[in-house]
């Protein structure tokens, strides 16, 4: 290669990574960490290039994470997902969501439906759980009340004793906590990203009680089927575990994901509906992620283990805020 061409190859490419510096507003400690970050930002852009180059059914490309190899990505941002053994003790496990049998709609979409409030951005938290929680609680409660009102991950982050806060946790043991509580908006109780003491005041979202339970959807020791999953998503948003560890998660941006993934479950986020082909999925990277902060799973097979751990809450309006 001529050296005048290979200078405007280098050139190109250093104003590509400077473009995407300036859209999400990233800022370096000094020229080594500007190249190091370069290097990573270029690598991952022919993998990119690589994979489009396939005809697979989604496409990737620069996203919040471009700068960063995908152990890093993974040690920052995936592995907040964790199961204890309290997750199959006692109530309030109200048992496995009833598919009667009814005829389900060929689309469902909650988010046009009003009762899934905007994409939120968990940081470098492991706080993907107290998302999914909090998810699953407003569309529950915007169902029975009539009103959409963004819960608080925050508490759950400092308060959940089931849960260990930025180091992971469970959406099922975050319901059970809850049904002793009263859980607090976001407004009054504002995520910062990092643990913090137990606040005792806050506005009330759903006051205690008014969480009254949880169930699976599917049997807790087994996945899920298709047609249970699209019963419960039918009624209400469902809280789910998936896998999110591998680079087409991390670099996806757009398009139905099909065999990108495995089932080894590390990432809490949203079912909230599915259509033809795919579960439509809130994530909580912030809104400059994947589809405007979602992702679509084909519902061919389990992509990424969507349906290994299904849960959603019950809950009563009845009882006054």
């Amino acid at each position: 290669m001529k050296a005048s061409l290979l200078i405007a190859v280098i050139s190109v490419a250093a104003a590509d990574f400077d473009a995407w510096m300036s859209k999400y507003e990233k800022v370096y400690n000094g020229d080594d960490e500007y190249s190091a970050r370069k290097a990573v930002y270029e690598d991952n852009m022919k993998f990119v290039a690589a994979e489009n180059s396939k005809d697979h059914t989604y496409t990737l490309g620069e996203g919040p994470f471009s700068d960063l190899t995908n152990e890093e990505f993974k040690q920052m941002y995936v592995s907040g997902y964790n199961v204890s053994s309290q997750m199959f003790e006692g109530m309030p496990y109200l048992g496995e969501h009833e598919d009667a049998g009814e005829q389900v709609a060929a689309e469902v979409n909650w988010v046009t439906k009003g009762a899934v409030s905007p994409v939120k951005n968990q940081g470098q938290c492991g706080s993907c759980w107290a998302f999914s929680t909090t998810g699953g609680l407003e569309g529950a409660w915007k169902i029975s009340a009539g009103h959409l009102t963004a819960m608080s991950e925050q508490q759950f982050v400092d308060c959940d004793h089931y849960s260990m806060g930025c180091k992971g946790g469970a959406m099922a043991l975050a319901f059970k906590w809850a049904t002793s509580k009263n859980v607090c908006t976001e407004s009054s109780y504002p995520y910062k990203a990092r643990g913090g003491l137990c606040r005792s005041s806050c506005a009330t979202a759903i006051p205690s009680g008014g969480v009254t339970g949880y169930k699976s959807v599917g049997n807790l020791l087994f996945k899920a089927t298709k047609a249970k999953m699209q019963s419960a998503l039918q009624q209400q948003p469902v809280s789910i575990a998936i896998e999110a560890d591998q680079a087409s998660f991390q670099h996806y941006t757009g398009g139905i994901l099909s065999g990108a993934c495995g089932t080894k479950l590390d990432h809490g986020v949203l079912a909230v509906g599915y259509g033809p082909g795919y579960w439509l999925v809130k994530n909580s990277w912030g809104a400059s992620w994947g589809e405007n902060g979602y992702v679509r799973l084909t519902d061919a097979g389990n992509e990424c283990g969507i349906l290994n751990q299904p849960v959603y809450p019950t809950v009563s309006a009845s009882v006054s805020v």
